[in-house]
């Protein structure tokens, strides 16, 4: 067997705007595992750092990847508590490992989209619901998004604030004006564009709106600021940059238990991937805390893996999965969007 890795950048069809500026590119990194058969089997996983925002996006990052590459044992059972310190490169080895269990002897039909948890889903039978996504940008732009989602029969928005909250709120107005509850589900995603105080009206406002949620209101790292906003919000707060680099598992039960939020959501390329994941929903529940799972703009490769684990957690509510159509240069896949859910084709 050969493990190696090549980093691969993905190119935005239409630069997405966030909080932390303008995503023109996204690097990731592929890992490919050659099989020594008669079949020249290949499996590939994908490694979605992220720069700027990945716990592991530090100088040493890949020379720890090629160190994997030339002395990873898969006979050690102990490998992904080993790799606590690197979330992404646990989560690209769980993709390599699993289809490797899966196609044993065998060689994937896609090496690029192989069945790595069959199910409904996978059999083309059961799609997942998702929200539709909407970046930040100009208030035209951002109109546009919110009219070509709702005519592909989206009820569950996203929509990335904290740039221009007073354009931005005038938006979720008219939303609200046009929409009801029960019609159109709102999410939003501040990035930690807000600061404390500021955070604190945006909170009332949107409850005012029935927004079901915010993501991240203020910077990740103010434990006492952000345990007094879950405690006293009148809009469920979503926790998202705050999990990434918590990867203790006490250190995790002890964060959920002080903060306590509504929600937390997860990205299996920024948490550990699914077992890193599983970890935080357990815990979760112990609290009585939602969740739900969101890709970190991977490839189409590192989506399927996310898309077919995620279904296996019976989760109906609308997950973050829509991003496979982002990029000019993505992979091929088998996962395409109808009526606002994801499905395996």
């Amino acid at each position: 067997m050969n493990l190696s890795y090549q980093s691969y950048r993905l190119k935005f069809k239409i630069p997405g705007g966030t909080s932390r500026g303008i995503l023109k590119e996204k690097e990731t990194f592929l890992l490919r595992l050659e099989m020594k058969d008669e079949k020249e089997t290949e499996f590939f996983g994908e490694i979605g750092l992220f720069r700027g925002l990945s716990f592991e996006d530090h100088p040493q990052f890949e020379k720890k990847l090629q160190s994997i590459c030339d002395h990873f044992d898969f006979e050690n059972e102990n490998w992904w508590d080993e790799l606590r310190e690197f979330p992404s490169i646990q989560f690209g080895l769980e993709q390599i490992i699993q289809a490797k269990e899966i196609y044993s002897g065998r060689k994937p039909k896609d090496e690029f989209n192989p069945i790595l948890f069959p199910s409904d889903f996978t059999a083309g039978k059961t799609g997942i619901p998702i929200n539709g996504l909407i970046w930040m940008g100009d208030v035209d732009f951002m109109k546009n998004q919110i009219s070509e989602k709702l005519n592909q029969n989206f009820r569950c928005l996203k929509l990335k604030i904290g740039v221009n909250w007073e354009e931005e709120i005038k938006i979720l107005q008219k939303l609200r004006k046009e929409f009801n509850p029960d019609d159109l589900e709102i999410r939003v995603d501040a990035n930690g564009g807000f600061d404390f105080i500021k955070a604190k009206k945006v909170l009332d406002q949107l409850a005012e709106l029935n927004i079901h949620s915010i993501e991240q209101p203020i910077k990740a790292g103010q434990i006492q600021e952000m345990a007094e906003l879950c405690a006293i919000t009148p809009t469920p707060i979503a926790l998202d940059e705050e999990l990434i680099g918590v990867v203790d598992l006490e250190q995790k039960k002890k964060l959920l238990e002080t903060l306590n939020p509504q929600f937390i959501i997860l990205k299996p390329s920024l948490v550990g991937g699914w077992k890193g994941s599983q970890e935080w929903i357990d815990l979760a529940k112990n609290q009585s805390s939602g969740w739900w799972i969101t890709s970190a703009l991977e490839s189409n490769i590192g989506l399927n893996a996310i898309a077919q684990w995620t279904f296996t957690l019976g989760n109906p509510m609308p997950q973050g999965l829509g991003t496979g159509s982002l990029f000019e240069n993505n992979f091929y896949s088998r996962l395409k969007v109808q009526k606002a859910q994801l499905f395996f084709v």
